[in-house]
């Protein structure tokens, strides 16, 4: 681990050398943001929309963007390994100011790291996971792929405690996403997830699956979704870069369906699986 190649600041280096300084604002405040990206046979997928995203991001905490894409794709390519499949992170802070001050510096540059490590599929996707429903008490631009990550890090925890592998928000009584990931629910034979906005992130996953769900005629709704109707759901998945898609049989202590994932998530897996290795 300790040996493997990161990027930052223009040098790739072992990760046991990468330093940034104390005063990095990322360090002292979490002013910065992050971006992940699944990386398929040396391909990274959907990097266009993952670089639309990082760059709305940065516009939102008012940072400029480092580099352009042609640049970012050069300085990731050396962190990718074709025989395997990863998550290749990306994180971008204001830099390094020289004192502790709420206010933007007039002058810094921003810290720019890089690394990759092997995806880890969900073991047991035949059997399906657990998850809680929470209140979500993030703050109100959830929209932003902030580094500032610890409401959700408590939130998550708390699915941990339980024997659980994800925290389902719930605002004003109605589901947002999960802790680390976007949530879809079939209802009444149709597939539904939250509308985008402030309360959630905007998924690559999430959009890739109602593409297919368009282009194989599987009926789809975004739309907003009660706590109550989530539990008279017939199948509830988990999305994100790195766990793909993950079936939810059991929420709450409450069995889901026939405690089984079900057949829209196996048709919708098994397309997935093949878009991603055509698709970069």
């Amino acid at each position: 681990m300790d040996n493997k190649t990161v990027y930052l600041n223009g040098e790739y280096l072992p990760l046991c050398d990468a330093k940034i300084s104390v005063m990095d604002r990322g360090f002292l405040f979490g002013d910065g943001i992050y971006e992940v990206i699944a990386s398929y046979a040396g391909n990274l997928f959907h990097f266009e929309q993952h670089m639309e995203r990082l760059e709305n991001s940065l516009t939102s905490i008012r940072l400029t963007n480092p580099y352009d894409r042609a640049k970012w794709l050069e300085k990731l390519t050396p962190l990718i390994d074709a025989s395997l499949d990863q998550a290749i992170y990306i994180q971008v802070t204001r830099g390094v100011a020289s004192k502790r001050d709420h206010a933007f510096p007039e002058i810094v540059t921003p810290t720019v790291f890089a690394m990759s490590s092997n995806i880890v599929a969900f073991t047991d996707l035949d059997s399906g996971a657990k998850a809680i429903s929470i209140d979500d008490s993030r703050w109100g631009l959830c929209n932003v792929k902030a580094i500032t990550l610890l409401a959700n890090i408590l939130l998550r925890q708390q699915a941990v405690d339980q024997g659980c592998a994800e925290a389902i928000l719930v605002k004003d009584g109605y589901v947002t996403e999960g802790a680390a990931s976007n949530i879809f629910a079939v209802i009444d034979g149709i597939l539904i997830t939250p509308p985008k906005g402030r309360e959630i992130l905007p998924g690559i996953t999430r959009d890739v699956i109602l593409e297919l769900a368009s282009n194989n005629g599987i009926p789809y709704s975004e739309d907003v979704v009660s706590l109550d109707a989530l539990k008279t759901a017939s199948e509830i998945w988990l999305t994100s870069s790195t766990r793909e898609i993950v079936p939810v049989v059991q929420l709450d202590n409450e069995i889901i369906a026939n405690g089984k994932p079900g057949p829209v998530w196996k048709n919708i897996n098994q397309l997935f699986q093949t878009y991603k290795h055509s698709k970069h």
